[in-house]
């Protein structure tokens, strides 16, 4: 008789969990008690246990065993934590009105080849009087040079850096790094463009950064920088209900504040101009009184200063000294949160067609990435997650008409793609000269750097 080999898909490892993953087509590798045959996660595969485990009723992705819920219940993750001093729901979202007569439109995949020639024929139409081809300008900066000749840096390293290198050059020119100021990246993940304005910024006083990340995140580099000059502090909300004049330092300090982001994804941008540059706080009479959160910790601290009051909120706007944003992933922008509406509407163009645009934009990146990258080790791994980060944001793609697929080659859809996107980015520039901004669309990197190779940038129009 052959023998079993206990590698984990013939036969439990030792000492781990004898539940099989279909999916996985492996056994559970979590690890048992003693006695134990199965984890906790798969108890209920053990039928001779007395104890049955449950669904949480928080999150039904774990379970818990039901004779210990309640005590689950209080110290279970996913739980609602207290909201922050600077949460405010919807804050930045946009109107909701013009959404009561917005129907579901049909997918790109089911409009006939007329319907997307008329599309197509449309947006055409709507860049008459502008633009439409956007410059190449890839820059560096002396702060990131020893790491690019860092022979250590591998590939996927190496093309995050130039990008990172090539958004300090424009920031660079445009007078955005210096002394006194506030940097906020939204959308900042592990915070690396934050690392690299810091180094930057050595020998500068008086630079704060604010991260604003909507999730919990891995590998962040922030941390390595409690003992310098400079004060990082991370904003774990959603940039849609983020009150910027209500964080503390802001609120207490009133500095000039950069905007900055790397790949910040679709309607993410949006939000980010609307929390810059919108000033009114809606819905503010049906808001709870807020209380007094720790930034760091987002937990209740009743010996700090007061709760914000109403007027107090209302009393300065921001400071915007400029702002350097990569952009990414235009199909997943939406109408309610988009800035270029009136834009839109002063060329013919509605919620419908800006649907339509949006899922188009996909085809500047479908199907085009130059190699198929999978991470060798997702576990445990910065450089892995990060490649599967950009994976997701170049590999993402509306279905394509056969009728339409068959007729347009493969580098005219791509074409149309692009042009979807700087129509979208031509309402945003729209949207920042109203504001009293000079702003600019260019290529910062190449494309087989990045396939989202565009750049934002604005600083405030100086008045004579």
């Amino acid at each position: 008789m052959a023998e079993i080999i206990c590698d984990g898909v013939s036969a439990p490892l030792p000492g781990r969990c004898a539940f099989y993953v279909v999916k996985k087509k492996r056994y559970c590798k979590m690890i048992v008690g003693n006695g134990k045959t199965f984890c906790g996660e798969h108890a209920n595969a053990d039928h001779d246990s007395e104890r049955r485990r449950i669904p949480c009723p928080l999150d039904p992705k774990h379970t818990v065993f039901e004779d210990s819920l309640a005590k689950h219940m209080k110290k279970c993750n996913s739980k609602d934590k207290p909201k922050p001093i600077y949460y405010i729901k919807d804050i930045n979202a946009g109107p909701i009105k013009e959404e009561e007569n917005f129907q579901n439109e049909v997918s790109i995949a089911d409009r006939t080849k007329e319907e997307l020639d008329g599309l197509i024929a449309k947006m055409r139409t709507a860049f008459q009087g502008l633009n439409a081809k956007l410059h190449s300008d890839i820059l560096s900066h002396p702060a990131l040079h020893e790491a690019l000749n860092d022979p250590k840096n591998g590939n996927f390293a190496f093309k995050h850096l130039r990008q990172q290198a090539s958004i300090l050059g424009h920031m660079e020119a445009l007078k955005l790094l210096g002394p006194d100021n506030c940097y906020i990246e939204f959308g900042a993940g592990k915070g690396k463009l934050s690392h690299w304005i810091h180094v930057a910024l050595q020998k500068a006083e008086n630079v704060h950064f604010l991260l604003v990340e909507r999730s919990s995140t891995r590998f962040k580099v922030d941390g390595k920088h409690k003992n310098t000059d400079s004060t990082f502090d991370r904003l774990q909300v959603d940039i849609q209900h983020l009150d910027l004049r209500r964080v503390p330092f802001v609120r207490e300090k009133g500095p000039p504040v950069i905007a900055v982001g790397k790949h910040l994804c679709g309607a993410a941008t949006d939000l980010a101009l609307r929390c810059l540059f919108e000033t009114n706080i809606k819905n503010q009479d049906e808001q709870p009184p807020p209380k007094r959160i720790k930034l760091s910790q987002g937990t209740e601290d009743n010996t700090s200063s007061p709760p914000l009051s109403r007027e107090a909120g209302e009393q300065g706007e921001l400071v915007v000294s400029g702002l350097s944003i990569a952009l990414c992933c235009h199909h997943r922008c939406d109408w309610r949160h988009y800035v270029g509406k009136d834009f839109f509407r002063e060329r013919g163009l509605g919620p419908q067609e800006f649907f339509a645009f949006q899922r188009m934009s996909s085809w500047a990146t479908c199907g085009m990435s130059r190699v198929a990258r999978t991470p060798k080790n997702s576990q445990g791994n910065a450089n892995a997650t990060d490649e599967q980060e950009e994976v997701e944001h170049e590999d993402s793609c509306e279905t394509i008409p056969e009728n339409f697929n068959s007729t347009v080659s493969a580098e005219e859809r791509e074409h149309i793609g692009r042009l979807c996107k700087t129509l979208i980015d031509h309402g945003r520039l729209h949207y920042l000269q109203q504001k009293g901004f000079k702003p600019s669309l260019r290529y910062y990197t190449s494309r087989d750097v990045s396939l989202e190779n565009v750049l934002l940038t604005a600083v405030p129009i100086l008045k004579s």
